[in-house]
């Protein structure tokens, strides 16, 4: 662990739709990068469930987008890389820093494994044996509990991810397009195999809040962080936030964009 301490505001944003999930991400990492704002760990669930897709993907090529409708499931585009995730039952979690901070690491491997650091440590307090795989996964009992995704811009960095507390692998794959390139039963148990959640491997029901609160302790120790705690967002990055959920994030434009 780092000696020295790190001030970052500490948002518990709760739940909210996918687009405003992913302005309020963008909404942050534009204010720490104007300095208007202190470097920031933020908690946050999504309500109905979603689809988010990497940044350099194909829509049509990775969603069904007719049985995502048919089920009230958002499609959102997120602005780092990486696959196709199917947000449900899990803890996200997103910190945003300026680039030449310390904890942002001199490479990108690094500020994964040394972010990644914060889940490993929260994970342990629940009582899971947790470890870093490159270049961005945590694997727990060989299976992956956390994905991570990163972009670096406007000289900020941004890491987002998940921990799932528990998974719904028909739904999964009702919705995500690999479902129609082989037979569904082999994929759900190939998923199986590579895929754990906190429920299966505590063999119990892991509520959210419990999960937070062992991450915003894992973070503050693995890391060294000095939590400020605002009520929520301050009032420019809620607007700005509204502002891109609605005008950008909800746009087909955004989300069918091809790169």
């Amino acid at each position: 662990m780092d000696k020295q301490l790190h001030e970052f505001r500490l948002l518990r944003s709760g739940e909210h739709d996918a687009f405003y999930n992913m302005g309020l991400d963008q909404a942050i990492l534009e204010s720490v990068s104007r300095g208007t704002a202190a470097p920031t760990l933020r908690f946050y669930s999504w309500k109905p469930a979603a689809v988010s897709i990497g940044y350099f993907q194909g829509l049509e090529e990775e969603v069904d987008l007719a049985e995502c409708q048919s089920k009230g499931i958002d499609v959102v585009r997120r602005i780092t890389g990486g696959g196709a995730v199917f947000h449900q039952y899990e803890v996200t979690y997103s910190i945003v820093m300026k680039e030449d901070h310390v904890l942002a690491g001199k490479t990108i491997l690094e500020s994964y494994e040394r972010l990644c650091r914060g889940i490993i440590a929260g994970l342990s307090l629940l009582g899971i044996e947790a470890f870093f795989s490159p270049i961005n996964d945590i694997i727990s009992g060989g299976k992956k509990i956390s994905g991570n995704a990163q972009t670096r811009k406007m000289g900020t960095i941004l890491q987002h991810g998940t921990i799932l507390l528990d998974t719904d692998l028909e739904l999964m794959f009702d919705i995500l397009k690999v479902s129609r390139e082989k037979n569904k039963g082999r994929l759900i148990e190939d998923a199986k195999q590579r895929v754990s959640s906190l429920s299966s491997i505590l063999g119990r029901d892991v509520p959210y809040e419990e999960t937070e609160e062992a991450l915003i302790s894992g973070f503050k120790e693995a890391l060294g962080l000095e939590y400020i705690f605002p009520a929520g967002p301050n009032e420019d990055e809620t607007a700005r936030a509204m502002d891109l959920a609605e005008s950008h994030f909800v746009s087909p434009g955004w989300t069918r964009k091809r790169l």
